[in-house]
């Protein structure tokens, strides 16, 4: 067998003109910079200022690359040397990468990420779906995307990086503008001595490399990273793209503010408004963007830890077209604007999507729009990521393993109800469980668990959903709220027999749901067998980390608030004086303060009995029960929230 040496000296593209075509030159040159790419990775090529010299073994690559290099080379005048003596350090190379070759599929079964069947489905769906193989394996949750990607840059030997956290400078993002950077899912790292290092998902892929050459005029340097990881840095940095002034001047100066389906498509400026609103909100952690009309100008707010905070203020004569765009995109009927409209946004983020919820409200200067965003980050806490201790933890453990009972969260609406909920259910072996869902909306989409639609308009209530749920043979279910006698008596009934029951309540305490239901008309003998736990809690702040110090005279703060008599002794405590990763406030993020009322034999007879609610906590005390209140100040004193910030939600 023999190799080819092929000697490319620099030619103009009028000199291949008699040759090639234009368009064979276009694709002669991809295959070019390929097989260039890959030889040089291989240590086999060699450039010099004047000619490009490669050794190529036509059994190394696929044939139909290696005919396209030395049909290119022909066509572009080269020296071609045909030797059937192979030179012992390139024989070497190429013997070992032909003995160790091996499929993309072949390689993830030797190392045991699929086995045959899995391998034998993505196969024959890739057949179906003309898509690549670590496409399909990563659409059925067979391999991670960042295992597909380590895999490809091994077999191109390219470097695996990652960039998760890595900050890249403004100069070197303005070399790549957005839309070319998120097409061809390539990230811009550094720039230096000419030589660009970029971060692809693909390393062959040679078209954005070239595309990548030309537009900046540099040297590309590939290195590899997960999809899910340069998609999420592309949302990072280009969150604002250009900033969103920029992009107001830009719509403002068009002249033309059409309001009508087509403009609100294809304003291109007006797009970007609305993506870069729902960015920098995604980005900072807010829970609710509110878009807030008044006479002469128009608000963008945020709902950041709880607080609102304002972020933006738009022309008020932006405002047609920017309501019609996000209506149009939530599936609202853009002409009415007479009533309220409900609606839901699935935006893409960076590898992710995130759900918005989207509420329009007629006012007297324009429809008020809010938009709450439904991270699924946040379904992937743990219960200590919430804010509950290790004890406690395996108590609500504890209480979601039992075969049957209610296990009940209570608090005020925001109070992180639905997260507890989701993050107790995470805990269910939905395996060997059956667990269904009723929700109104539902806000997050959980694995292997079947979730249903409360739609009242239609005679789907809280109540007929749960008689036609007991039908299917439920071990566990959770019941977004009880809002109503016959849906509290349900289940009650249902925890009665043989299932597990979450749900929430509109209470202050966890004590003042045993009369909360009473009242409601759930019998008093059917609350103490049904009942396992009752759960309350409060959102607070947690100190920003980054601008976190200590309290000075703490013993005048907890004079000054009252609550000297929960203290033996003057404890240490913490605020946050501000910075910019907190926007100055001294928090960023949040955790619950709780408490747990566990329902033990004592309190059978109690309720029963009808004692009151001063007695019933007198007997949670007993039991070891502690307050929300005294969480709250165990969390000051751990130094991660204020005393200010848990008497402002627990008073």
């Amino acid at each position: 067998m023999g190799s080819y040496r092929l000697a490319f000296r620099e030619v103009s593209v009028s000199e291949l003109l008699p040759g090639l075509g234009r368009t064979a030159i276009t694709g002669a040159k991809v295959w070019w910079n390929l097989a260039a790419y890959r030889m040089a990775r291989m240590g086999l090529l060699d450039r010099t200022d004047a000619t490009v010299t490669a050794t190529i073994v036509p059994w190394q690559c696929e044939s139909k690359l290696c005919r396209y290099v030395v049909t290119l080379g022909k066509a572009m005048n080269a020296s071609i040397e045909q030797s059937s003596a192979h030179w012992s350090t390139v024989n070497e190379k190429v013997q070992k990468t032909a003995r160790t070759r091996m499929t993309l599929g072949s390689r993830l079964k030797a190392r045991g990420l699929v086995n045959d069947a899995q391998l034998d489905l993505a196969l024959r769906e890739q057949k179906r779906s003309g898509k690549l193989l670590g496409e399909v394996l990563v659409d059925l949750g067979f391999v991670a995307a960042d295992v597909i990607a380590q895999t490809i840059a091994s077999d191109a030997q390219a470097d695996f990086v990652d960039i998760a956290s890595i900050v890249v400078d403004d100069d070197v993002l303005a070399l790549v503008d957005y839309e070319t950077s998120k097409r061809n899912r390539v990230m811009p790292l550094s720039l230096e001595g000419g030589i660009l290092t970029a971060a692809l998902s693909d390393a062959f892929n040679v078209v954005a490399i070239d595309q990548l050459e030309r537009e900046t005029g540099y040297t590309i340097n590939v290195v590899t990273a997960s999809e899910g990881q340069i998609l999420d840095t592309i949302a990072r940095h280009y969150a604002q793209g250009r900033s969103i002034a920029d992009t107001i001047d830009q719509i403002m100066s068009a002249g033309t503010l059409q309001t009508d389906e087509e403009e609100a498509v294809n304003e291109s400026p007006l797009v970007r408004l609305v993506d870069q609103i729902i960015s920098v909100g995604i980005k900072k952690g807010a829970t609710d963007i509110h878009i807030e009309p008044a006479d002469k100008i128009v608000r963008v707010r945020m709902r950041i830890d709880g607080v609102l905070r304002q972020e933006l203020l738009v022309p008020k004569l932006i405002q047609p077209a920017l309501t019609a765009r996000i209506k149009l995109i939530a599936n609202l009927n853009i002409t009415e604007k007479r009533t309220p409209q409900d609606g839901r946004i699935r935006f893409d983020y960076g590898q992710n999507y995130i759900d918005l919820r989207v509420s329009t409200l007629p006012t007297n200067v324009g429809e008020s729009i809010v938009l709450r965003i439904l991270d699924r980050s946040t379904n992937r806490l743990s219960m200590a990521d919430l804010g509950f201790s290790a004890p406690h933890k395996d108590a609500i453990e504890r209480f979601v393993g039992m075969p049957y009972g209610m296990v009940l969260v209570t608090g005020p609406t925001g109070s992180g109800k639905t997260t507890t909920l989701y993050t107790a259910l995470r805990l269910v072996e939905s395996d060997i469980r059956s667990v269904f869902t009723l929700e109104d909306p539902i806000e997050y989409s959980l694995d292997t668990i079947r979730q249903t639609q409360i739609k009242p308009e239609v005679g789907m209530d809280f109540a007929s959903g749960l008689r036609a749920l007991l039908r299917q043979d439920p071990d566990v279910i959770l019941i977004g709220e009880i809002r109503d006698l016959e849906t509290a008596q349900l289940a009650t009934r249902a925890a009665l027999t043989g299932h597990l029951v979450l749900s929430t309540l509109h209470t202050n305490d966890a004590i003042g749901v045993i009369p909360r239901l009473i009242d409601m008309g759930v019998d008093r003998y059917m609350l103490p067998p049904a009942l396992s736990a009752i759960i309350a809690q409060r959102l607070v702040r947690r100190i920003c980390e980054h601008c976190k110090t200590t309290t000075p005279r703490s013993d005048q703060v907890i004079e000054t608030l009252g609550i000297a008599e929960h203290f033996s002794e003057v404890p240490i405590l913490y605020h946050g004086e501000g910075c910019d990763l907190c926007n100055n406030s001294g928090y960023r993020g949040r955790q619950v303060i709780y408490e747990i009322l566990d329902i033990n034999e004592k309190f059978h007879s109690p309720i029963i009995e009808g004692a009151g609610a001063a007695d019933i906590k007198v007997l949670a005390k007993e039991n070891g029960m502690v307050s929300m209140l005294e969480d709250g100040i165990g969390k000051a004193q751990a130094g991660t929230t204020t005393l200010d910030e848990v008497l402002r939600v627990v008073r």
